[in-house]
């Protein structure tokens, strides 16, 4: 350990939160000059430059003959996006769900996780499996912008104070500048964790369940913070979940298809890891029913279960005899419980609603 390694890591911070900043500025900007909600641009431009980091990686492992990588890579950060990147956000203020995000982008990341499982059970993600994802992520976008365009007047939220005057271009230029920031404030940050960690005697497997698995959603966590901080709360949710569904759409559908035979799955990912995402992300369906809105008590959660993954993740490394254990209650346990919770609660709350009484009309002028 070194002294550049310490300013490397303090670097890559300052880069992550100036280039959080600059693209959701960006971001918010094009909203408004083309005519996007702000929403629908953290579920499409933003969600994509902030999965860079992931889809570089996983292109680099597959030209490098090291393809099953993709899976760790797109599962460990779609847990980590929705445990860790959205729970710190709502932890710092509680994030109002759009009722699109209910309808439709949820399910849709659902939908992605669930086709994700399915097609893995035979031992791998097929070319013609990466084809299928891949175009199910075009439509996605298509489908998003469009419906985005027809009801741009009453869905563009007015709580950015980016300038509607800004040109588009410039406001393209603040995306790109925006991920090159993101993009090399997660490499000198991951670098310089891993140098020091190795420094202080920490094991490599260790590093690579925990700094790099964590380094790679840093963008996303960055991104999501500085637009709840801005009052872009609807940019910070889309961001996940738009983040997610280009995950398994792109960075796995693209994987699959310039890699022969396809992307071989793991049998661990298979019976723990790949059912926990999709756990994870039915855990989302109720949560933003619920209220309208993801609270600071189920962001704590988020984290909280992020916190077990990461202890299961370490028991797996070192092949602890209470592995099963942890990983049968963590499975067959505690994530349907709660999903059965949120889900009451949801429902509850549904309820509540419609039962209440209409107000009394006034008089038609």
């Amino acid at each position: 350990m070194t002294i550049v390694d310490v300013l490397l890591l303090l670097g890559g911070f300052a880069l992550l939160v100036s280039g959080g900043e600059v693209l959701v500025r960006g971001a918010s900007g094009i909203a408004r000059a083309v005519g996007l909600s702000p929403l629908v641009v953290g579920l499409t431009v933003v969600s994509f430059a902030t999965s860079a980091p992931e889809l570089a990686v996983t292109l680099d492992a597959a030209a490098s003959g090291s393809p099953g990588l993709a899976v760790g890579n797109v599962v460990g950060s779609n847990i980590a996006n929705i445990l860790l990147v959205l729970g710190i956000s709502a932890l710092v203020t509680p994030l109002v769900v759009r009722s699109r995000v209910v309808k439709l982008d949820v399910p849709v990341m659902i939908a992605l996780s669930v086709a994700f499982l399915v097609m893995a059970l035979d031992g791998a993600i097929s070319t013609l499996d990466g084809a299928v994802l891949l175009g199910a992520l075009v439509l996605y976008v298509v489908r998003a912008i469009v419906a985005s365009r027809r009801s741009s007047a009453s869905d563009v939220s007015q709580g950015s104070d980016a300038p509607a005057q800004r040109p588009v271009w410039l406001n393209l230029v603040l995306v790109a500048a925006g991920v090159g920031l993101l993009v090399l404030g997660a490499d000198w940050l991951v670098g310089s964790a891993t140098s020091i960690a190795g420094a202080l005697g920490i094991s490599d497997l260790v590093i690579g369940l925990t700094v790099v698995a964590i380094g790679t959603s840093l963008p996303e966590l960055a991104t999501s913070i500085i637009a709840v901080r801005r009052g872009e709360r609807d940019l910070a949710v889309g961001n996940v979940v738009g983040s997610n569904i280009f995950n398994i759409g792109s960075v796995l559908g693209l994987t699959a298809l310039i890699t022969p035979g396809g992307v071989p799955v793991a049998e661990p990912a298979i019976g723990f890891d790949i059912p926990f995402m999709v756990a994870v992300a039915l855990a989302v369906l109720p949560v933003v029913y619920t209220h309208a809105a993801v609270g600071r008590w189920e962001g704590g959660l988020f984290v909280g279960y992020y916190v077990a993954y990461t202890g299961y993740l370490l028991l797996d490394s070192a092949e602890h005899e209470a592995l099963p254990r942890f990983g049968t209650v963590m499975l067959g346990f505690v994530v349907p419980i709660t999903v059965l919770t949120l889900g009451a609660l949801s429902l509850a709350e549904y309820r509540r609603r419609t039962s209440r009484p209409a107000l009394p009309r006034g008089p038609s002028r």
